[in-house]
């Protein structure tokens, strides 16, 4: 690590270690300071991204079905979030092995990828569940890595455990995060940070955090996918937001390349500034983003169910369309056991609305044979 990029405004120290018999620097970050100063520069975008985020919750909160904005937000965060980290899958690929999981054959078998993807949704679900019990913790979060390495490519990498050896980021060693020993006490002081009293704006404290979790690297393997699972859990607690509309991965990702340097500015020159402005044009990207997909989802099931009475429908296919809003796959087998109705009568159902435009049969080799809602997943899933 190059010792020089570090000045004077470094938020943490350096310290001297060995690696591969070379001496080395790794960075260790001082506690987060309880107290931060929102410059002028930064209030016009906090004041911005107030407004959406609340805008976005206040839609979510008053929704007979919250699940119809929420499901789709989760699974479109579990695929950027991985692509980040170059994982990837497409949204049919997710739903398909959603419905039916199966083992990968091989190490290149492209079903390892679509697991992790589907660890990631699982993390998240599970971090939700645990929260309605107890309060965030290093322990959770310990659950939460363990559950997304769980029985894929990075499973021999001490999942939910945190790091006994030395890692580094970067072929070239750009930066490396604390030494083993270090480890522990710098997660204790951001486990307390996060439960202390402090005078931080909640959207800017959940920036920070978020910062400290990737500089102190606590896990050999999975670090960028749980800070950002930690970060969404974060904005849904502090800003006390009715469920955890706002996921950031797909800013990230788009913004990938200054996503990386402005975590590594924060190291290198304290620059906390451009970081936080960078989260909340983030934060407002994503909060617009959402309502407009939710307005377009609420549009299209409107016409759906119009078509359905014109049609008609029944409440069998009533409830398939509002099923298909949460998770835009189905097999007959599925929706026969879904309505506790024969095979016959499904297939006759998912055929309806086949000769609708509503579904469409897919082109992925697959048995059962899987139907896609084609319209839904372009609004859901799209860019």
């Amino acid at each position: 690590m190059d010792r020089s990029t570090f000045t004077e405004s470094a938020p943490g120290r350096l310290l001297e270690i060995s690696v591969e018999n070379n001496k080395d620097w790794a960075f260790i970050p001082d506690p987060l300071p309880d107290e931060w100063t929102v410059s002028p520069d930064i209030w016009a975008l906090l004041l911005q991204a107030r407004e959406e985020l609340a805008r976005l919750d206040g839609v979510g909160r008053y929704m007979p079905n919250y699940n119809l904005l929420l499901r789709p937000l989760q699974r479109r965060e579990a695929l950027r979030s991985s692509s980040l980290e170059g994982t990837y899958a497409t949204p049919q690929q997710l739903l398909l092995f959603e419905i039916e999981p199966r083992e990968p054959k091989s190490v290149n078998d492209p079903v390892n990828s679509w697991q992790e993807v589907w660890n990631y949704n699982r993390a998240l679900e599970l971090a939700l569940r645990l929260l309605e019990l107890r309060p965030l913790s290093l322990n959770l979060i310990r659950e939460m890595h363990q559950t997304l390495l769980s029985g894929v490519r990075g499973f021999q990498r001490d999942p939910g455990n945190f790091r006994r050896s030395q890692v580094h980021i970067g072929s070239d060693r750009r930066f490396i995060p604390p030494p083993p020993n270090e480890v522990m006490p710098c997660l204790y002081d951001l486990e307390t940070f996060i439960h202390k009293e402090k005078n931080t704006e909640p959207l800017i404290l959940c920036f920070m955090v978020h910062y400290q979790f990737e500089a102190i690297h606590p896990f050999l393997d999975g670090n960028g996918r749980v800070g950002r699972l930690l970060l969404s859990l974060m904005i849904h607690e502090q800003c006390k937001l009715s469920r955890p509309w706002l996921y950031l991965s797909a800013f990230f990702d788009r913004y990938k390349d200054e996503y990386i340097d402005l975590l590594f500015q924060v190291s290198t020159k304290g620059n906390w500034q451009d970081w936080i402005a960078f989260c909340l044009r983030g934060t407002i990207e994503q909060s617009k983003d959402a309502l407009r997909r939710f307005d377009k989802l609420l549009t299209l099931r409107s016409q759906y169910m119009d078509l359905l009475n014109q049609a008609g429908g029944n409440i069998r296919l009533n409830r398939l369309i509002d099923h298909l809003f949460e998770s835009p796959a189905i097999t007959i087998s599925q929706f026969a056991e879904m309505c506790g109705i024969h095979y016959n009568t499904a297939r006759a159902d998912i055929e309806r609305l086949v000769s609708a435009n509503v579904l469409m049969e897919s082109d992925i080799q697959a048995r059962p044979k899987i139907y896609f809602a084609s319209n839904i997943l372009e609004i859901a899933y799209g860019d």
